[in-house]
């Protein structure tokens, strides 16, 4: 503690309280690692790929995961979070559901506004980890370890030492299909010295539900696609300097509306008024259909024909009762 301080005495001496979920899905952990591997890009370029990886706490199985090149982003994050929580294809990954605590670290994707809407949404707790404390998601940290040492140690590519072995020769979607195939072969599937089974079976248990939500597609609204607010112009919503019409706008003008998006495409937004889907607005530049005068002035004709019925209703109503 004297000479070199508190941090490397901490990691050598300070005791450690090692915590278990009670249940399958009580608490989820999520993390990155650079992998220690070199992978061939679309232009034939070498980079090195970051894992992304969902573990569930009390049975250790793999949850979800998405392999990408570039740094960590909460898009990222939530693939494979979307992942995870949705049912799968393959019918030998039964790890699914919405987690009660959902553990992470704190990087700039997991502190974000976006996982915040999530989590409040899908109505589970974030817990973020120690600043600088690794300890706290040592099951994860462990499995990082493991799978380099069995499943990438011996491809093309592999780095030790921060040295290349061989030449790199695996695409992206290769490494993909070969980390998946460890995961759901391997690794779910073989007996977990601390649990005492599989972590399929300890997830399985004698049988439950998870917490499911409504659909893929309302769970891909909210993971993938971001929200925001936005006043209705004239013109159409105004958004990242691009202006998104739809002739069901015109019964809008100068309402508040929350626009969902997705980071990958632009073209189109989702538009909700008081949390009701209402429409799909798209920048004309860029989507693939067009929005013409003649859809805006039928869109203006009928909005005004049914206020003015309405407004008769009411002026009818009123008549009734004067003398």
């Amino acid at each position: 503690l004297a000479q070199d301080g508190p941090a490397a005495f901490r990691d050598r001496y300070e005791l450690l309280y090692r915590h278990r979920a009670v249940c399958p899905n009580a608490i989820w952990q999520a993390d990155h690692t650079l992998l220690d591997v070199m992978v061939l890009d679309a232009t034939g370029d070498a980079v090195r790929p970051w894992l992304t990886i969902i573990m569930d706490d009390y049975s250790r199985a793999i949850a979800g995961y998405t392999l990408f090149s570039g740094a960590p982003t909460a898009l990222q994050s939530a693939l494979a979070l979307r992942q995870a929580i949705w049912r799968k294809q393959n019918a030998t990954w039964p790890v699914c559901g919405i987690p009660d605590v959902l553990y992470v670290d704190h990087g700039s994707d997991c502190t974000s506004t976006h996982l915040d809407q999530v989590a409040a949404d899908l109505r589970f707790q974030l817990v973020y980890s120690s600043v600088g404390r690794p300890q706290g998601r040592g099951k994860v940290e462990r499995l990082f370890g493991t799978l380099n040492t069995e499943c990438l140690a011996d491809l093309p590519g592999y780095l030790s030492q921060g040295k290349l072995v061989t030449p790199p020769r695996l695409s992206l979607p290769e490494l993909d299909a070969t980390i998946g195939d460890y995961f759901l072969d391997i690794y779910n599937n073989r007996l977990h010295r601390e649990t005492g089974m599989s972590p399929t079976q300890a997830w399985l248990g004698q049988g439950w539900l998870p917490r499911m939500p409504e659909s893929l597609e309302a769970l891909g609204l909210l993971l993938v696609m971001v929200a925001q607010s936005r006043i209705v112009r004239r013109d159409g919503v105004h958004f990242q300097g691009l202006r998104y019409i739809d002739p069901t706008l015109a019964a809008y003008v100068g309402e508040p509306v929350t626009i969902r998006y997705d980071p990958r495409d632009i073209a189109e937004i989702r538009v909700f008024h008081r949390n009701r889907f209402f429409c799909r607005a798209i920048n004309p530049e860029h989507a693939g259909r067009t929005v013409t005068l003649k859809d805006i002035q039928t869109a203006r004709v009928r909005h005004r024909r049914s206020l003015r019925t309405a407004i008769n209703e009411r002026i009818a109503r009123v008549a009734d009762f004067l003398p």
